[in-house]
């Protein structure tokens, strides 16, 4: 019988309060970030870069997101920037795809823990699904469910008195930034304080032992289990590989460690909760289709290789 205990419910609130913080203050760095960026590289060089009509530009974008250290909450912040940028649409698919799965956080600890073979496996993996799969969504004009307010920059709070007057202070293009990234944090609040709270609560209150249990190598349905258990199961890039060490040491298969370690790292259910502020559910329930796909490719892979 299940009981809930202190230690289940200080995990929880300890892990929403780190989460909150953690998270509010990447999504404010990195949205500050991104304005900056969009200072100094104007739209049209972005788009040069990541241009849909580029066959480049999807090797391009994998390998920005192989060596940005963002998280796949953090991912979200740049790919407003890119939308706002009008860059392609299948390039900023394969960085949506490729960024949290392919940081250098997560490479430096698989080939620690796991190995060159299968470090290489999994990059291989990630990098060539996000590829494919952004060229696809381009290729298939996927891009009509992005929401039309997600090109859109926040809109300017009206003037006050004095307005019309010639000597009027004159903001800093540093306080400009500030403020678009405000108004953005702004209206993704609820979305990210919702997403925190589920995943807090399916950390704390969901044992390591019962995953392990239900994904081991007995269970033929154990890699799909894996893949999809690790989407609301959040878990930070650091913590994603020495988690998936113990629950292997627990009995629970490699392939399925391949594939929750896919699925936590590349769509968080905080992830999923923002993105909808971006997109239309088609899209939503497309990119929960391509991380699961990528999850159990990787995890009957390596069953078959290793």
């Amino acid at each position: 019988m299940f009981h809930i205990t202190s230690e289940m419910i200080a995990t929880t609130l300890n892990m929403f309060v780190f989460l909150a913080v953690e998270l509010t203050l990447l999504f404010l760095i990195i949205s500050y970030a991104v304005g900056v960026l969009q200072h100094y590289i104007p739209a049209h060089k972005i788009q040069s870069i990541l241009g849909a009509k580029q066959g480049k530009g999807y090797l391009v974008a994998a390998l920005l997101g192989a060596i940005t250290p963002f998280c796949s909450c953090s991912t979200i912040p740049f790919l407003k920037g890119l939308l706002r940028a009008k860059a392609g649409f299948g390039t900023m698919m394969v960085f949506l795809f490729a960024s949290p799965l392919l940081n250098p956080i997560i490479i430096g600890l698989f080939f620690v823990t796991f190995g060159l073979k299968v470090t290489a496996l999994y990059f291989s993996v990630a990098m060539g699904v996000s590829v494919i799969a952004g060229y696809l969504l381009e290729k298939f004009g996927f891009e009509k469910y992005v929401k039309p307010e997600a090109y859109l920059e926040p809109q300017k709070k009206g003037c006050t008195s004095g307005c019309g007057a010639t000597n009027k202070p004159v903001v800093s293009k540093w306080k400009k930034i500030w403020d678009t990234t405000w108004q953005d944090f702004k209206k993704v609040l609820p979305y990210l304080i919702a997403g925190i709270a589920l995943g807090s609560i399916i950390y704390g209150f969901i044992p390591t032992e019962f995953i392990a249990n239900i994904a081991s190598d007995s269970n033929p349905f154990a890699i799909p289990i894996a893949a999809v258990i690790g989407i609301p199961l959040y878990i930070r890039a650091e913590a994603v590989i020495p988690l998936s060490a113990a629950l292997a040491a627990k009995g629970m298969g490699l392939g399925a460690v391949m594939a929750l370690i896919i699925g936590s790292a590349g769509a968080s259910l905080t992830e999923v909760i923002l993105l909808k502020s971006l997109f239309k559910n088609q899209m939503i329930i497309t990119f929960l289709v391509v991380i699961l796909s990528m999850a159990m490719l990787a995890g009957y892979l390596y069953r078959y290789l290793f």
